[in-house]
């Protein structure tokens, strides 16, 4: 691809753990976080900004180069930080769910979205979410698939 290109990719990720068990507390939350910055950081055309999340589910946001690959990329995150987390557990302590959401934003929306993101707690305990940064598919929830 041509390095003569304007872009202004920002995308908003989520997943689920594995039927939303809550996994994503103290030293496995740790891991999985540090395994998808790190993943962000190695892959070419990716540029982190800023993980969140609760028990069950992680919003990564990022900005990518337009030749990445979306389905692609969020399967290596997805895949690669389970992996590196089971191996530093030593025992299959982390699985994500099929399927994720993305909602692509405008770089003035940056602030705010990560605002979002760092106090998903909060919003969740709260009642403030977005449900738009909150929709993902989860084909593993029965309730998905009768509607789908």
């Amino acid at each position: 691809m041509s390095s003569h290109v304007y872009h202004e990719i920002y995308l908003h990720f989520n997943w689920h753990t594995k039927n939303d068990v809550p996994l994503l507390t103290g030293r496995l939350e740790e891991l999985a976080y540090s395994a998808l910055r790190e993943k962000c950081r190695l892959t070419k055309g990716v540029y982190f900004h800023d993980i969140g999340g609760t028990d069950t589910h992680v919003h990564v946001v990022m900005d990518i180069e337009p030749f990445v690959t979306i389905s692609d990329m969020v399967g290596e995150l997805k895949g690669g930080s389970s992996f590196r987390v089971n191996e530093q557990m030593r025992h299959k302590a982390l699985e994500w769910q099929r399927g994720y959401g993305v909602v692509s934003f405008g770089k003035s929306h940056l602030p705010w979205i990560l605002d979002y993101v760092r106090h998903q707690r909060e919003h969740h305990s709260r009642g403030t979410t977005h449900e738009r940064l909150e929709a993902s598919d989860q084909p593993d929830d029965p309730a998905v698939e009768q509607a789908g």
